[in-house]
């Protein structure tokens, strides 16, 4: 079993900052994969960015270049830093970890007003 506690999101102005991190609670190693989904309203959740437990790092296209995933592997904690925001980064952003089955966090709104 794997629990994922999120924290930051918030409201912000179109160009501007954010960061997200998330802690997993987990026995062992911790997971192979962590990383982070977001759905937008009437929209399906999408893949924003993961990173292995080896440090290989996957981003969605539309992130490509504002976004930066990091984990670090001794507190089992990831962080998403999200840079020049627009309006479209808008949505409910999950936490999430692969670990022989998948696991979500709770999830963090993320508001980006233009």
């Amino acid at each position: 079993q794997v629990q994922l506690v999120e924290s930051g999101g918030g409201v912000v102005q179109a160009g501007g900052s954010l960061r997200l991190s998330c802690a997993a609670s987990a026995s062992g190693s911790g997971p192979n994969r962590m990383g982070w989904f977001r759905q937008a309203p009437g929209k399906q959740r999408e893949l924003v960015a993961s990173i292995t437990s080896g440090g290989i790092s996957n981003y969605a296209d539309s992130v490509k270049g504002r976004f930066t995933i990091s984990r670090d592997n001794a507190k089992n904690m990831v962080s998403l830093q999200m840079n020049s925001l627009k309006p479209e980064d808008t949505a409910v952003y999950y936490c999430w970890a692969w670990d022989r089955a998948n696991y979500w966090g709770q999830g963090t709104q993320v508001t980006v007003s233009s």
